[in-house]
């Protein structure tokens, strides 16, 4: 075919808008789509190799089910679900006699690129009677989201930055130059270089690609984030930096914080934290003489020690300074949909760790399982997720499964959790579907793209929307054939009162999804049924901010004729659309609380905790570990096939030579890399802008795939093997995957021959002809 079609890319959280040409079910060139109002054309090198996303040979196309010997054995849709269903519909009643809470763990909500499943694998776990809900964003954020909770009033307020109009870019623990993370990141970092009127400060221990360019760069020593930003803190107040004005207008509880930092050992910290006192009173120069100053953060900070605490201290950086709510400072953002929710508290009764925005940690996954109680979680959901490979300590994630009384996988692949699971349910992909994220992440101006389907979905397969409705269907929860019919009438007629006309046999609120989709989704052009949950969420955007939602339209519509004249625009626009635009001052609509809470006491407590006497390494395990860090050709795990990488295809650990040559190795070596929770032997490949003592191991590593000969083989590192699920932050429970202690050792005689003929297999794979 010669016709472009209209997408998004959905290899990281931007999701900049592409155009695509296809040939039979393969994505043949790949463009940027200018069209997009708000990546405008934009897009990297990894977006070039999509297609091995949907097109490969480890595609599900028909339901499984586990065997007594734990292999899979092909089934139909309807033995699947009928099955599922009367398990279901056992361990409910079990959970309601026994009077104990739901024991659904429901791990998904779609993933870097699909959230469109996500409301009905919700509506499932309510129905189910549990909020065991657990996510990739408790595996990364929820420490950042308690904290909006606390300063802002709701854990549903979320930052945003003014990147492109800042006069000062402060980046913590990030590397926008391969991670992205905000709109045309490289062209934004190329524009600071190059304009003497604009400033950077790079806060990593590494010498990244951005921090190569910054104005100042402050290569800490791994894991002391905490103790820098606060020294930052206490040497911008000591010279009298705060934003006076601001802070006694619209926030409240500086003078407790200003208590605790003048009780911060400024040059005690700055010697633990191993960089420069000269190049720390730079860093505050600049952010004293900022007229507009952004803060920009990322995973080096939130899956660091003290992950929590820092998310507090660079919130601190902006609102004490007033770079807040204006052009080229930190913001709040609007929300079409919120992507989580607010929690008040709730625990779990099992870990004891509290709800944050609506989600557990993904670190106590298994624990949920394996508890002695009988509260414990009995089934095991898992929906465009790969806990198996993802979750911290990967082997309490199989015995979790191994205990689960049901255990079933959506997806489009056959995942490591798929391969554990007892039901394997396939799923069309990205590509094959109407498609969408929630996000959106902007201000003032914020954007949403509904993607329409490039393929038909592959054969044996079916939408998330399908598979859930089915299910309700054999659940016995969803009204007869004949009232559906009669509601979609309604939807296609009078949409305006569907839920009116539906309230009677609402029997549970959680079929309200599945209702939308069964009945206005019929009614939806070329096939968008799934997009149905969207009306609902359209109307309350423009309930909640009408004017913000007119001006983005150019409409002066109001009530429902605008949430209505929303949903058309996002089902019509294939580019997307901005659905909301506010003015600058707006953005305290926004806030949740009447004054921003700058003093939490909790950790306010725990930055006076911070001693670098017993914040030292182990000598056991003297190396700190990235794990996860971003490269050119890796992403997250939806793409699987070894070919869809054009570098570093074993995956191989970066380490310093001096570091290296210590152990008696040189490059390309085979080495093993140890911590108190397991081993792994990967390749050695030098990288000497890391700081002595660090090493670093990609993302997207460690699928297994098929080998060609009817088995299967491990592409690189399965780094999660070697992560203790205990090493987390205490109020999120967040790991501290950027800090990993290790030790690093030869590889032993047997490991590197196994290795090495697991990696050459590997190779063939991906140099194979197409």
């Amino acid at each position: 075919m010669n016709d472009w079609h209209k997408t998004a890319c959905s290899l990281c959280y931007v999701n900049c808008g592409l155009e695509v040409r296809t040939d039979g079910r393969s994505i043949t060139r790949i463009r940027g789509d200018k069209d997009n109002p708000r990546t405008a054309g934009y897009l990297c090198q990894k977006a070039q190799r999509l297609t091995w996303y949907g097109n490969h040979n480890d595609r599900l196309t028909t339901p499984l089910r586990r065997r007594p010997d734990g292999t899979h054995e092909p089934i139909g849709w309807d033995v699947a679900l009928t099955e599922i269903a009367a398990r279901l519909l056992e361990i409910r009643n079990a959970d309601s006699a026994a009077g104990r809470p739901g024991s659904m763990a429901y791990v998904g909500a779609g993933g870097q690129g699909n959230h469109s499943g996500g409301a009905y694998g919700h509506a499932l776990l309510k129905w189910m009677n549990s909020t065991r809900f657990f996510g990739a964003l408790s595996q990364e954020k929820t420490g950042d989201f308690w904290v909006n909770g606390k300063m802002f009033g709701s854990q549903l307020c979320h930052t945003s930055e003014g990147v492109e109009e800042c006069d000062l870019l402060v980046v913590l623990g990030c590397n926008p130059w391969l991670a992205h993370g905000f709109n045309r990141a490289r062209n934004v970092v190329n524009e600071i270089k190059n304009n003497p009127d604009r400033k950077m400060i790079v806060v990593d221990p590494r010498r990244t690609e951005t921090a190569a360019v910054a104005d100042v760069h402050l290569a800490l020593r791994p894991g002391t984030d905490a103790y820098l930003l606060g020294a930052i803190l206490a040497l911008v107040a000591d010279r009298g930096g705060q934003d006076t004005e601001f802070l006694a207008a619209r926030t409240e509880g500086f003078a407790e914080v200003a208590q605790a930092l003048r009780q911060v050992p400024v040059d005690e910290w700055i010697a633990h934290a191993e960089v420069s006192r000269v190049d720390v009173d730079r860093a505050v120069d600049l952010i004293l003489e900022a007229e507009a100053m952004t803060v920009r953060v990322e995973l080096g900070i939130q899956q660091g020690r003290n992950s929590t605490l820092n998310s507090y201290l660079e919130k601190l950086l902006f609102l004490l300074t007033g770079h807040f709510g204006r052009p080229g400072t930190n913001a709040l953002h609007s929300w079409l949909m919120p992507l989580w929710s607010d929690s008040k508290g709730e625990r779990s009764e099992i870990t004891g760790f509290e709800y944050i925005g609506g989600l557990l940690p993904l670190n106590t996954l298994a624990e949920e399982f394996l508890a002695e109680d009988p509260n414990r979680a009995r089934v095991l959901w898992v929906e465009s997720s790969n806990p198996a490979n993802t979750a911290a300590n990967s082997s309490t994630v199989e015995q979790a499964f191994q205990r689960a009384e049901l255990s079933v996988v959506i997806d489009v692949a056959y995942t490591e959790s798929a391969a554990l699971a007892e039901y394997v349910l396939p799923a069309a992909s990205q590509h094959e579907k109407w498609e969408f994220t929630f996000f959106d992440f902007e201000w003032p101006t914020n954007y949403f793209q509904l993607r329409r389907p490039l393929f038909a979905p592959l054969p044996g397969t079916l939408v998330e929307a399908e598979i859930y409705a089915q299910l309700f269907e054999r659940l016995g929860a969803l009204p007869d054939r004949s009232t559906v019919d009669e509601l979609t009438e309604v939807a296609r007629t009078d949409r305006s009162a569907l839920l009116k006309r539906a309230r009677p046999v609402i029997t549970h609120p959680a079929i309200v999804p599945i209702l939308l989709y069964r009945t206005l989704g019929q009614t939806l052009p070329d096939g968008a049924a799934s997009a149905a949950v969207l009306w609902a969420g359209c109307h309350a955007a423009a309930r909640r901010m009408p004017v913000a939602v007119q001006r983005a339209l150019g409409t002066s519509l109001e009530g429902p004729a605008l949430g209505d004249e929303l949903f058309d625009r996002v089902i019509a626009s294939e580019s997307g659309l901005a659905f909301s635009t506010h003015e600058y001052d707006e953005v305290w609509d926004l806030v949740r609380a009447e004054r921003i809470q700058l003093a939490v006491p909790e950790l306010l407590a725990w930055l006076g905790r911070l001693d670098p006497a017993k914040d030292k390494p182990d000598p056991e395990y003297p190396f700190s570990l990235i794990n996860g860090q971003r490269r050119s050709h890796n992403a997250n795990q939806i793409l699987r096939p070894p070919a869809w990488r054009k570098t570093d295809l074993d995956g191989a650990l970066r380490v310093r030579t001096d570091d290296l040559a210590a152990i008696g190795a040189a490059a390309g070596d085979w080495v093993a890399v140890v911590t108190r929770v397991g081993r792994i032997v990967v390749h050695a490949e030098i990288d000497d802008s890391l700081r002595k003592g660090q090493l670093a191991l990609p993302h997207g590593f460690g699928m297994s795939v098929p080998d060609g000969k009817g088995g299967r083989v491990t592409n690189g590192p399965r780094i999660n093997m070697i992560t203790d699920a205990a090493d987390r932050d205490p109020i999120a429970g967040t790991p501290h995957h950027k800090d990993i202690p290790v030790r690093l050792e030869l590889a032993t005689a047997e490991e590197r021959i196994a290795a090495q003929h697991d990696a050459d297999l590997v190779r063939s794979l991906a140099l194979a002809p197409a």
